[in-house]
């Protein structure tokens, strides 16, 4: 469906080219929170390292042995440190052995090689310290001195990522994504109807459309829809217009040959079937015409046949027209129609020996009654040809989910592949020893599709012959 492939690939470039931006704003937001982590991490390694002198001058006396804990005497600003963050700082001192002298004893650990400042990152119960440790000369001799912040920022980031960022990024994501598909299929909702506009068409309806009921972005494309709708137009009613006068040509020199045709045949019937006088109408009809008897009813058929195309191709040139959708349609009584139809048949239908039947039920749909009538002609016609003598052909209609008319015979049947193909016009079907012209079912769909239909071909009763109907939309 176009529909489908024009709808769907356009709405997911706009999703893409829309959602796409938002993504990278998503990105450029995590990006942003981290650097913002990172600063206040950067200025944490600064206090903590402002720490260290104070930490190291807190300390006020040496122990009794070089082992024994010394005096420490907290500085204010450490003290501050601690009271800030409970649970989530400590102090340690330790000796260059690496044991603690004083403060947490998870501290411990080898002393930094130099005497610079060493950072470090070491997780303790479930927290992540920020930890700096450098060796310092106090009265109790050369020490470590240690202190550690759980409160980091980078190490906060990255444990909050998911509640920072990455849930409420992924919020945000859907949160546009049914949004922006939202935007997008109401901004495409006039085009798709535009669409659907000219689905439900006939295929021969070329009226314009309405470029005021477009959005400002659809109207050009509207305007030259209606240019070509023009030009097509045009090109069919010259061509509605070659066939009706062809047709309209044809049919009056026709009719005077077939009626001279059928007074030498009356004449050369008459010689045959009265012997008393056959001498003197054959001397007349020998000084009237100069051809045998067989001549003059091949020329007899001949002319018959050529007055049908005429016909037939004057009915389609009035089904083809455009005027045909534009006339007031009327109220008709399909079982009526049938029933005139039928009576209309029955000879030729006798001549063949075939039992022509109807099944009609009550049933009134709006319509053009001239059409429809040479519609079921048509479908009547076809059904006696094809069926040979001693077949069935019948007429129904009736009312269902829809109101229908068909016609059904237990002729040879058409194939399910050629089910399309007979529809087109001039088109017969392969080793078909019946003759014809290939117009009545065309015919009868250019009906079908000015009544919003389409005529429909499947297998008669029991598998045999075959059933060509229509059903009729609610109005």
């Amino acid at each position: 469906m176009v529909n489908a492939g024009m709808s769907t690939g356009l709405q997911r470039r706009l999703l893409l080219l829309l959602l796409l931006p938002l993504f990278v704003l998503a990105l450029l937001n995590a990006w942003f929170d981290y650097r913002s982590a990172d600063s206040a991490a950067l200025q944490q390694d600064s206090q903590l390292l402002s720490l260290v002198p104070l930490l190291a001058d807190s300390i006020v006396a040496r122990g009794d042995t070089a082992a024994a804990v010394p005096v420490l005497l907290t500085a204010p600003p450490v003290e501050e440190f601690l009271n800030s963050r409970p649970g989530a700082a400590a102090i340690a001192v330790a000796g260059l052995d690496g044991v603690v002298r004083v403060g947490a004893e998870w501290l411990s650990g080898a002393p930094p090689t130099t005497k610079e400042p060493a950072f470090s990152s070491e997780e303790f119960e479930g927290v992540t310290y920020r930890i700096v440790s450098q060796r310092v000369q106090t009265v109790a001799g050369e020490l470590v001195v240690r202190l550690a912040d759980g409160s980091d920022p980078r190490q906060q980031w990255l444990r909050l990522l998911a509640l920072k960022v990455v849930l409420p990024n992924l919020v945000l994501a859907f949160a546009g994504f049914f949004a922006v598909r939202w935007a997008v299929g109401t901004a495409l909702r006039p085009l798709l109807e535009l669409r659907d506009a000219l689905e439900r068409r006939s295929p021969r309806d070329l009226s314009a459309l309405d470029p005021d009921a477009s959005p400002d972005e659809v109207r050009p494309l509207v305007v030259s829809l209606n240019r070509l709708f023009g030009l097509v137009n045009a090109q069919a009613e010259s061509q509605a217009r070659f066939v009706a006068d062809a047709a309209h040509q044809l049919r009056t020199p026709l009719a005077g040959l077939q009626a001279q045709v059928e007074a030498w045949a009356q004449a050369v019937d008459a010689q045959t079937s009265d012997k008393n006088t056959a001498s003197a109408s054959a001397g007349s009809a020998q000084a009237a015409i100069t051809l045998g008897a067989d001549q003059v009813l091949r020329l007899r058929h001949a002319a018959r046949r050529t007055s049908q195309l005429a016909n037939q191709l004057l009915a389609l040139s009035r089904a083809d027209a455009r005027s045909a959708n534009v006339q007031p349609l009327q109220r008709i009584d399909l079982q009526q129609l049938c029933e005139a139809v039928l009576e209309s048949q029955l000879d030729a239908a006798m001549d063949k020996n075939i039992d022509l039947g109807l099944d009609a039920s009550p049933v009134h749909i709006s319509g053009q009654e001239w059409l429809l009538r040479e519609l079921l002609v048509n479908l009547v016609d076809n059904a006696i040809k094809y069926t040979p003598s001693g077949g069935h052909v019948t007429i129904r209609c009736g009312q269902g989910r829809y109101a229908f008319l068909e016609v059904e015979d237990d002729g040879p049947g058409v194939p399910q592949a050629e089910h399309q193909r007979v529809l087109e016009r001039f088109y017969r079907v392969a080793g078909t020893a019946v003759e014809g012209n290939g117009l009545g079912l065309a015919i009868a769909n250019e009906i079908a599709l000015v009544h919003r239909s389409q005529l429909e071909l499947k297998p008669g009763g029991a598998g045999r012959g075959l059933c060509v109907g229509l059903r009729f939309p609610p109005a």
